[in-house]
């Protein structure tokens, strides 16, 4: 069924738009909202637009001292509160924090991540792309799901990327233990994303929460801190003094455009567990033109969301949601 649901909606806005196009005239004045990583690249944009429009936003922070040196001068009632998606244990704690400030949460943007890292274990020896971009937000989102149930309609706003045409969910080694591969592992977190975000609506939706998935465009961000700048200019993307060269790449507010209309759209009420991408409901991936974007059918596969919920629960100990 969401594979079917694939499809163009008119939507107004397009890959130029950019945050303050899609916020505009938006009052969201009593809403709460929670931004993972709010505090750099689209993150900080995605923040700064929440609370122009009058959001009150909660930002988990894995460097909170950082966090709060980068927000400083947003103005408006933002909060940071320590937390590192690799640490179950942190995301718990900065999740209890959450649900003792506030009685509702209308909005959830997953939006930190880590790319193409060198190898690194964490917890029972995961996969630490794998545990920071998927495991981390699932547990944080599993947490606040009393909250977002008790609101009016809440959106959970999940970052996935293109990168997830890289590879499904590798099921006979999603810990890549017999040999590692950062952009395969990369890619499988990002699969991962789309995934929990396609089940996450099937459970959510009787509570009035509904999930999205998104490809925010290519943007040079924080996120390739662990990208060598020969990588990033053997790919295209910069030039030698790191000037952003590479076609069709977005400044991080038309990056973070995407997700604020995922979350705001009247477009999108009654709608969800769908892969979103230039402010708009994407198609499915055409392997005929490998340029045209869109999502892979394996990601928006029902059945293999359910399965890799199944993992995920038994992996973090989640409690069960949805009605």
């Amino acid at each position: 069924m969401t594979s079917t649901a694939q499809q163009p909606i008119g939507s107004p806005f397009s890959a130029a738009s950019t945050a303050q196009d899609v916020t505009a005239g938006l009052d969201l004045s009593g809403r709460n909202a929670v931004v993972t990583g709010g505090y750099s690249g689209l993150g900080l944009e995605t923040t700064r637009a929440l609370v122009a429009a009058g959001a009150r936003v909660v930002v988990p922070a894995r460097r909170p001292e950082a966090a709060r040196a980068a927000l400083d001068g947003v103005g408006g009632d933002v909060e940071v509160v320590a937390m590192d998606l690799a640490d179950l244990g942190s995301v718990r704690a900065a999740a209890a924090h959450i649900r003792a400030s506030l009685t509702t949460l209308d909005l959830l943007f997953a939006t930190a991540g880590v790319m193409a890292t060198p190898e690194r274990r964490v917890g029972p020896g995961w996969e630490g792309q794998f545990a920071a971009n998927h495991f981390g937000h699932f547990a944080l989102t599993c947490e606040l799901y009393p909250l977002l149930a008790a609101g009016d309609g809440a959106r959970v706003v999940v970052y996935s990327s293109a990168g997830h045409g890289i590879t499904d969910i590798r099921r006979h080694d999603p810990h890549f233990r017999t040999g590692y591969d950062k952009w395969q592992a990369y890619g499988q977190s990002k699969t991962a994303n789309v995934l929990f975000a396609v089940h996450l609506d099937a459970l959510g939706r009787g509570d009035g929460v509904r999930a999205f998935a998104l490809h925010p465009g290519a943007i040079i961000t924080g996120l390739q801190r662990d990208m060598t700048l020969q990588e990033q200019i053997d790919r295209g993307w910069v030039d030698e003094h790191g000037n952003v060269v590479g076609e069709g790449f977005k400044s991080p507010s038309q990056g973070a455009a995407t997700g604020l209309w995922a979350a705001t759209s009247p477009l999108l009420a009654d709608r969800g567990g769908l892969y979103l991408e230039d402010c708009e409901v994407a198609r499915l991936h055409d392997p005929a033109s490998p340029e045209s974007g869109g999502v892979r059918p394996y990601a928006v596969d029902p059945e293999a969301a359910a399965r890799l919920w199944e993992v995920s629960v038994a992996a973090t100990g989640a409690a069960p949601i949805g009605r």
